[in-house]
C-alpha cells in the first residue's frame, strides 16, 4: 500500500511515517499543508491518504476541503481524517458522497498503534472507520424517527456498524453470537424501512440514516 501523510505537526508527521512504514506501507510523501497534499496525491497516486482536519495556512478546515477534493477527483484513493476534537460536521461531509474507503479518527487514537493500524487498513481496503466518540455524539444528538423504533441493543449494533466493524467484530464487542448480530441487523433494516437489496448497500444506507447524511 502506498500512502501520503499530511500533518502540520512535524513530530506527529514523523511518528505517522514510522508507524506506517513499520507495518508495511510505502510512504511516498509526507507534507505539512493542504496544497502540498493535493500535489502529492496528483504526483504519486497513493492508495490511501492520512490527513489532519486543520491545516495551514488558516488552520480551520483546509484538510477536510482537500480530502473532499481528493474524493471527487481521485475516488479510488482512500482517505483517513485525523482530528484533535470531535467535529461531527466534518465526518458528515466526508460521508455525504461515496462511503467506501473513508475514515475519521481522533488523534488520541493514534497512540494505540494496533487500533490505529486496524482502522487504517480497513479504510485502505475500502471500508469505513469512524471514531467511537464521533458515533457516540451523533447517537446522543439523534431523537427523530425512524431510529426511535430501534431497541437499545439494535442501537448498539448500528453504532458499531457506523464505526465500520464487521459482524464478527460486533459480536465480539457485544459478547453475542454472529447469528444474533445478523438478526439484529435484519431487524434494523426492517425498522429503518430499507427494502431487500444488496446486503452491503443496505448496510451503508443504515449507517447513512444513522449519520443523517442521506
Amino acid at each position: 500500500m502506498r500512502a501520503v501523510i499530511a500533518e502540520d505537526s512535524v513530530l506527529l508527521r514523523v511518528g505517522l511515517v514510522k508507524v506506517l512504514e513499520a507495518v508495511g506501507y510505502e510512504v511516498v510523501a509526507a507534507v505539512g499543508d493542504a496544497e502540498a497534499l493535493l500535489a502529492a496525491v496528483e504526483e504519486h497516486a497513493p492508495d490511501v491518504v492520512v490527513t489532519d482536519v486543520r491545516m495551514p495556512p488558516g488552520l480551520t478546515d483546509e484538510g477536510v476541503r482537500a480530502a473532499l477534493m481528493i474524493r471527487r477527483q481521485w475516488p479510488e484513493v482512500a482517505v483517513l481524517l485525523l482530528s484533535q476534537y470531535v467535529e461531527e460536521r466534518y465526518a458528515a461531509d466526508l460521508l455525504a458522497g461515496n462511503t467506501s474507503g473513508v475514515g475519521y479518527l481522533l488523534k488520541e487514537r493514534v497512540a494505540n498503534v494496533d487500533e490505529f493500524v486496524e482502522a487504517l487498513q480497513r479504510v485502505a481496503e475500502g471500508g469505513t472507520a469512524l471514531d467511537p466518540e464521533v458515533v457516540a455524539q451523533l447517537l446522543i444528538r439523534r431523537h427523530s424517527d425512524p431510529l426511535e423504533r430501534l431497541t437499545p441493543r439494535e442501537r448498539d449494533v448500528l453504532a458499531l456498524m457506523a464505526q465500520g466493524h464487521s459482524n464478527t467484530a460486533i459480536a465480539g464487542a457485544l459478547i453475542i453470537s454472529d447469528s444474533a448480530v445478523a438478526k439484529h441487523i435484519n431487524s434494523i433494516f426492517t425498522k429503518l424501512d430499507l427494502p431487500p437489496a444488496d446486503a452491503t448497500h443496505r448496510r451503508v444506507l443504515a449507517v447513512l440514516r444513522f449519520l443523517e447524511v442521506e
